[in-house]
């Protein structure tokens, strides 16, 4: 009889949940630094350069770099690793269960961009921020839910996980497709030759998780010189890590990519994204007129009005049309969960990071997701609060 690891689906929830809560935290204190006089000893704890060129495009690698293109790999390497499980043996693996998330998430996913572009969409030098306010942040969405704890139901939790792992999936493809740089041709096929060796390797029945690692460093580093954000390579090792099914069931400890996926959760939840946050949530709020920009309205109400419209109107058609059973949650509870999905803290950032790449369009792009976020966060946690107390008041 094979062992069992406990289900990864349930260590995801739990793992996201504490470390939404670590990230809210450690961007408080990005914000009380960047605001205070320690404001230049922040900004020059970011830009600490390790001297180490890889990329003549990126110049030296500095703290910021390192765990933006570095440190994110491996955070991507985990989203593609819950992809590969959930569509190949868990809550994704069947169309009936994927249809509802699918649509929700590609109406929260194609509002909040067509309000982007509406307010800022005439400036061709900001339209090509339009994805910015179109994915959800994991970690911080599960951490209010957890601030919530039997108020929000398991299908809400499941619902709105599951809605933003499609997100995550979705925003990898935007990032490879939409922002990516001049290409290098010969990095390009060094990435086509590691990952047919991986592949290989894979067919072969070679299941050392550490021979992968290796060949994750070399097709990472092939990635950074490639043109293709860095990130891209965790997503891609994913796909080449063996996996073995447990028919939806705890985990094998003869599977690969449950082994990795279990090991990395805690790492990433608690160090990687939390030091994403802290060194990219700084922003200083000497001028607040950057909110009522175009591109700060544009960031803000994308991320608020465009996240929960798009993914509570999509729902609510697809249970009337009778296209998915309705989750096991009220309406209002429904609704609170769409607002949650407003929360695009780490996504948002990251991708602003690679829209824009001058310090006042960044600093608007900073708070205006930091405002959408918190608008988003405040207001859902009170939605399901009062859907929780009507429930009981009707209950008794």
């Amino acid at each position: 009889m094979i062992a069992k690891r406990p289900s990864a689906l349930r260590q995801f929830i739990k793992s996201e949940a504490s470390g939404g809560i670590v990230l809210m935290v450690v961007a408080a204190l990005a914000l009380v630094m960047a605001n205070s006089p320690m404001g230049d000893t922040y900004a020059s704890l970011k830009s600490l350069s390790s001297g180490l060129v890889l990329s003549d495009k990126l110049g030296p690698m500095t703290v910021k770099l390192w765990i933006n293109d570095g440190l994110m790999a491996v955070f991507f390497l985990l989203v593609g690793l819950e992809v590969k499980r959930e569509f190949s043996d868990g809550r994704l693996a069947f169309w009936q269960d994927r249809r509802l998330p699918m649509i929700a998430a590609m109406a929260g996913l194609a509002l909040p961009a067509m309000i982007y572009l509406v307010i800022a969409g005439g400036d061709p030098t900001l339209a090509q921020g339009w994805a910015i306010p179109a994915a959800t942040d994991i970690a911080f969405a599960v951490g209010v839910l957890a601030l919530l704890g039997s108020r929000a139901p398991p299908a809400i939790k499941l619902l709105l996980v599951t809605i933003a792992i499609i997100d995550d999936i979705a925003a990898v493809s935007i990032i490879a497709l939409f922002y990516t740089a001049k290409l290098n041709l010969g990095a390009l096929v060094s990435m086509g030759l590691l990952l047919a060796l991986g592949a290989s390797l894979n067919y072969a029945g070679v299941k050392r998780l550490r021979i992968y690692l290796l060949l994750g460093v070399a097709l990472w580093l092939a990635t950074l010189m490639s043109g293709i954000h860095a990130t891209i390579a965790g997503v891609l090792l994913a796909m080449i890590i063996p996996f073995n099914r447990s028919k939806a069931r705890p985990d094998a400890v003869t599977s690969p990519l449950h082994i990795l996926e279990n090991a990395l959760h805690k790492p990433v939840a608690f160090v990687i994204v939390p030091l994403f946050g802290f060194v990219n949530a700084g922003v200083a709020f000497t001028d607040l007129n950057g909110l009522a920009t175009p591109l700060g309205l544009a960031i803000a109400l994308g991320l608020f009005l465009g996240k929960q419209l798009g993914i509570f109107s999509a729902v609510y058609l697809a249970v009337r049309l009778r296209l998915c059973p309705k989750p096991a949650a009220t309406w209002t509870q429904i609704y609170g969960m769409s607002v949650l999905c407003g929360i695009g803290f780490t996504m948002s950032l990251f991708i602003g990071d690679l829209a824009f790449s001058d310090a006042a369009n960044l600093n608007i792009v900073k708070q205006a997701v930091l405002a959408g976020s918190v608008a988003s966060a405040i207001v859902g946690y009170i939605v399901l609060v009062w859907a929780d107390n009507s429930r009981s008041g009707i209950d008794g």
